[in-house]
Parts: C-alpha cells; structure tokens; sequence
C-alpha cells in the first residue's frame, strides 16, 4: 500500500481508489466470479459518499441557523441557536476532508438551509429575510474555518440580500 493513512486522512478519496481497484479486479477474466466487484465497489464508494453527506448535514444546519438568527433577532432562542451553529461548524469542520471541497454541492446545501431555516421560524411566525442570493454567499473556506467568525458571516449573508427598488 503507498499510502497505508490514506483511509484516516481522507476517507472520500482512499474510498474511491479502493472502489477503483476492485473494478479493476473484476475486470480481470483470471478471477474467479465468486465476489460480486461491482457491488462490492459499490458500498465502499457509498462509505465516502456518507462521510460527504454527514458533512453537507451538519454546513445545512450550520447555516439554517444562522439564517434563523439573522431572520429573527428578537426571538428569546436565538441564544441556542447561536450556540448551536457554532457546535455544528466544528463538527462539520472536524469532519471534513481536503478532497470534500469540489464534491460538495454549495447550491444545495444553501437551498437545504434556507428551507430548513424556514421551516424553522414558522412556529414562531416569523419566516425568512426577503431577497436572500440563489447562491451560497459564504465562502467554503470561511465556512470551515478553525476561525469561524459567526458574526461576519451573518453580516455578509445580510449584505448579500438581493436589493430591489422601491416603488
């Protein structure tokens, strides 16, 4: 093996080679047909595409509720809420793996946290700040930082809203 920590370091990618490498095996008309490869390579792959979900989860969360905070500043549990970014962007942090940045799908999780965050204000009556981006405003590196700056994030988010004229 060339690499014997690849597995510990990033997970996503040894996933992949791994994956690559049966295939490669069962391609080989010497072996016997016992082992299904395919599938085999299948479920490793999914090993990796679980870490990239479990990752995408916790960003989502992340975001939502900095949504929801930037949403609705004077409702009483924006406290938890603050905290509870916080302890979703180490987990993701501590999750993530170099390989991660270009297969994460940024579009979709700044949807998934606008919905989520939505859902979330909705009890409270409350919804969405209007004219939030199509895109995700923060960037991935700023997102994952060991310098996570909760409170510039909120204010580029808020500076990123659409602005329409008034009529």
């Amino acid at each position: 093996m060339d690499r014997p920590s690849l597995y510990d370091d990033d997970i996503v990618t040894s996933a992949e080679e791994q994956a690559a490498a049966l295939r490669a095996l069962g391609a080989r008309s010497d072996l016997s047909n016992a082992v299904d490869w395919e599938n085999v390579a299948e479920e490793i792959e999914s090993v990796g595409r679980s870490q990239l979900r479990a990752v995408e989860g916790l960003l989502v969360q992340a975001l939502a509720h900095m949504l929801k905070r930037l949403s609705a500043p004077d409702l009483p549990v924006t406290r938890p809420w603050r905290e509870e970014t916080l302890t979703f962007q180490i987990a993701a942090r501590n999750r993530f793996e170099r390989s991660m940045r270009q297969r994460l799908d940024w579009d979709r999780i700044w949807k998934s946290a606008r919905e989520t965050a939505n859902l979330g204000l909705t009890p409270y009556g409350d919804g969405l700040l209007p004219n939030l981006p199509d895109s995700c405003p923060v960037d991935p590196d700023e997102l994952l930082s060991a310098r996570f700056d909760m409170d510039a994030i909120l204010l580029q988010i808020a500076e990123s809203r659409k602005h329409t004229p008034s009529l």
